[in-house]
């Protein structure tokens, strides 16, 4: 297994608000890249994270992606105040304002792993909340303070963060905008796992590596069967996995998934 960047392609993912590696181990990291600005999210920011996504949609070259902040001290310290700060209603609301980005998030059918690295705060909460999974550093500050402003989460933070943690630390977070730092973000079930901060994306691209070599159809069913979940009943939800288990036995992935195990071997997954 290798973490190292591809070398035999050109480089041609070139984007003023990020930067793109792409690895041989099958995936992607995308790093937010508004250092200046501790990564806040504006509209550039995020069509240039939508036209990226639609790039890899459907390229098997990348399987999973890896979403990280440039710098030391911030994943995304939440939106672009200045942008926003004069806006109309009117202005806000025929706009549409943050459904670029959130909804192509949504409709992405790969994992994003969110590697938060520093702080995640407003819409650098709710962004990492878009994503499959959070791993954090042990540094990492997570925070919905959009009532110090006068306002309130625009990005989907008062529904996933009430899914993830409960309606009790939901509204604690949201009232007050007190920071939940990584040790707690972890116990509550925001964050899956916690690293020291020096290692963080290392250990998260061994993740993405290991989900990338997974069957991709396998992996994508598997990804909406969890999502469904936060959705509908245990009823509905069960039969939509027990339907989407079975549909895998159409692959050939199944075959070899099964095949390796009873030979013992590793198996080689294809696709199809």
């Amino acid at each position: 297994m290798t973490d190292t960047p591809m070398t035999d392609t050109p480089m041609t993912d070139t984007y003023a608000n990020l930067l793109i590696e792409r690895h041989a181990d099958g995936y992607a990291v995308v790093t937010l890249n508004r250092p200046e600005a501790l990564n806040a999210l504006n509209s550039a920011l995020f069509k240039d994270l939508s036209d990226f996504l639609d790039a890899v949609e459907h390229d098997d070259s990348v399987r999973c992606l890896i979403l990280t902040g440039s710098g030391e001290k911030a994943f995304a310290a939440g939106a672009d105040i200045k942008e926003m700060a004069d806006q109309s209603y009117a202005q806000m609301y025929t706009g549409n304002y943050f459904a670029l980005g959130h909804d192509r998030i949504t409709r992405f059918r790969k994992p994003i792993i969110a590697a938060v690295n520093g702080f995640a705060l407003g819409g650098g909460c709710e962004l990492a909340m878009l994503c499959d999974f959070i791993v954090a550093s042990d540094k990492a500050k997570f925070g919905q303070p959009e009532i110090n402003l006068g306002v309130a989460p625009g990005i989907g933070g008062s529904q996933r963060l009430t899914r993830l943690v409960g309606k009790s630390k939901a509204m604690d977070m949201v009232l007050t905008a007190r920071m939940m730092d990584a040790a707690e973000a972890e116990r509550a079930g925001l964050a899956s796992r916690v690293f020291p901060h020096d290692t963080l994306l290392d250990e998260v691209r061994k993740i993405a590596a290991k989900i990338a070599s997974q069957s991709p159809l396998a992996v994508m069913a598997n990804k909406e069967m969890v999502n469904a979940a936060l959705e509908t009943t245990l009823t509905q939800g069960v039969q939509f996995e027990r339907r989407l288990f079975h549909s895998l036995f159409a692959f050939e992935d199944q075959k070899e998934g099964m095949a390796a195990f009873v030979e013992k071997r590793k198996p080689v997954f294809t696709g199809r």
